[in-house]
């Protein structure tokens, strides 16, 4: 029987410092996380700007626990690393070469916005996109990064302007291409989904203007990792590290953009016939039973199997009988005056094989 109770743990990963090109120091970032009430942040530092991992920087922040990584690769191939213990350096590697390289060093790692097609307005829709698709050993992919959704839309300043003013309202879901290929890659093997912000913090400057679009208050209240894990976070910082990483390579953990609103307790989970209870990244032999989804807020609830929609449902809580096997995930939407449904929640998948 597998009917444990969950304990949620909700942080922001994907995290750019001054040791990059990020605009603050670890300690003023991690200042932030906790004014938005997180439990742990993720940074990962571009491996060509920085000087080194800075571990010493690793450890609980007041109540926050940060963790270092490591964003590694320059034009393409980006890749978030993470439980690393030395400096990876990306040039002369081969993306494959550098997943190995990883997994060779402790780690793990998420290629990190894959389809991205980068901002029209200033950058001339200069994107890092991952071209390699056939790699392999990577634990899974960052389906969702806040600042490249965002990018995609600003066309002019006009359009810039209304992405500004409406940061919480405007942003898109993950691209139908990136849920796409990951709905295939699932379908092969357990392949476990991620969200960042890739918050910087930094200047934007345009001929005389400079200003500061995004503060890192503001990015670490986006696009948010909700972990599941089986005990509460104990005091040591090495245990601790070691129970979130766990919980993320397993998949046990929901995106959610909580910048509309928490998502704190929202479950989902598949009860079996005989009375097991299956989590999101759990991997199981089919049997009969029941897919049951609860929101925190009312909203609209899509079920997702092997990539199509299986159905969809306006509420808070469902219960639908599974009589397939299937890769099964959640998608939800919440409802905004004026502008609609909005992306808000995406499951990792339950594996019913």
């Amino acid at each position: 029987m597998n009917n444990r109770q969950y304990v949620e743990y909700v942080g922001n990963v994907h995290i750019h410092s001054r040791y990059s090109d990020g605009g603050e120091g670890v300690a003023g970032i991690a200042r932030a996380a906790s004014e938005n009430g997180l439990d742990f942040i993720g940074l990962n530092d571009h491996d060509y700007m920085t000087d080194s991992l800075h571990l010493e920087e690793e450890g609980f922040h007041g109540k926050v626990l940060v963790l270092m990584g490591l964003e590694i690769g320059e034009r393409y191939h980006h890749y978030l690393a993470f439980n690393i213990r030395e400096m990876i350096r990306g040039k002369g590697l081969s993306p494959q070469e550098v997943i190995n390289r990883v997994k060779a060093n402790g780690g793990f790692g998420f290629l990190a916005h894959p389809f991205e097609k980068g901002m029209p307005f200033k950058d001339h829709s200069t994107a890092y996109t991952w071209n390699d698709l056939e790699v392999e050993g990577y634990a899974g992919i960052c389906i969702w990064n806040y600042m490249s959704r965002w990018k995609e839309r600003v066309r002019s300043p006009i359009h810039g302007l209304y992405c500004l003013l409406f940061k919480r309202l405007s942003l898109k879901g993950p691209s139908r291409k990136t849920l796409a290929f990951w709905d295939r890659k699932c379908l092969e093997k357990k392949v476990v989904a991620i969200g960042g912000s890739d918050a910087h913090g930094d200047l934007f400057e345009w001929g005389a203007l400079r200003f500061r679009p995004f503060s890192y208050h503001t990015l670490l209240n986006t696009i948010n990792v909700h972990l599941l894990l089986e005990e509460p976070l104990p005091d040591d910082f090495a245990r601790a590290k070691e129970q979130l990483f766990q919980a993320m390579r397993r998949g046990r953990l929901f995106i959610a953009h909580d910048g509309l609103e928490s998502a704190r307790g929202f479950s989902f989970s598949y009860e079996t016939i005989s009375g097991d209870t299956w989590q999101m990244g759990e991997e199981e032999g089919f049997e009969p039973g029941n897919m049951v989804v609860r929101s925190p807020a009312p909203g609209r609830i899509r079920l997702v199997r092997n990539g199509m929609t299986l159905g969809e449902w306006k509420g808070r809580n469902i219960r639908v009988a599974i009589k397939k096997d299937g890769v099964y995930r959640v998608e939800v939407e919440k409802f905004e005056p004026v502008f609609g449904w909005r992306p808000w929640i995406f499951s990792n998948p339950i594996y019913l094989r």
